[in-house]
């Protein structure tokens, strides 16, 4: 657990994805169109990957990938983030965590 949010902190966007998942590719396709350009962290090529999907799923990121936080803090999973993306709220989210500059 600790790595994950030592991890989640050391940048204002961060996603935790596996390499073969479908829908991280697409979150992280999101992020790069809005701009940010966040930490990835493939758990499928880390050592400690199967570790930190677990405290993933801990933290209640259900499915454990892609597990998004920006400005240090978890927004949640793929359904979430599009949700935010939707509202219009994703963006501001990475403005003021100063992932993205306007």
């Amino acid at each position: 657990m600790d790595r994950v949010r030592d991890l989640a902190t050391k940048k204002a966007a961060v996603i935790f994805t596996k390499s073969s998942c479908y829908m991280c590719h697409s979150i992280k396709v999101l992020f790069y169109e809005l701009g940010a350009s966040p930490a990835i962290h493939e758990l499928d090529q880390e050592g400690s990957g199967r570790e930190m999907e677990g405290a993933l799923q801990r933290l209640g990121c259900t499915p454990s990938v892609p597990a998004v936080f920006i400005g240090g803090k978890f927004v949640g999973s793929a359904e979430e983030v599009i949700s935010l993306h939707v509202n219009g709220s994703l963006k501001q989210m990475l403005i003021d965590a100063k992932a993205i500059w306007f």
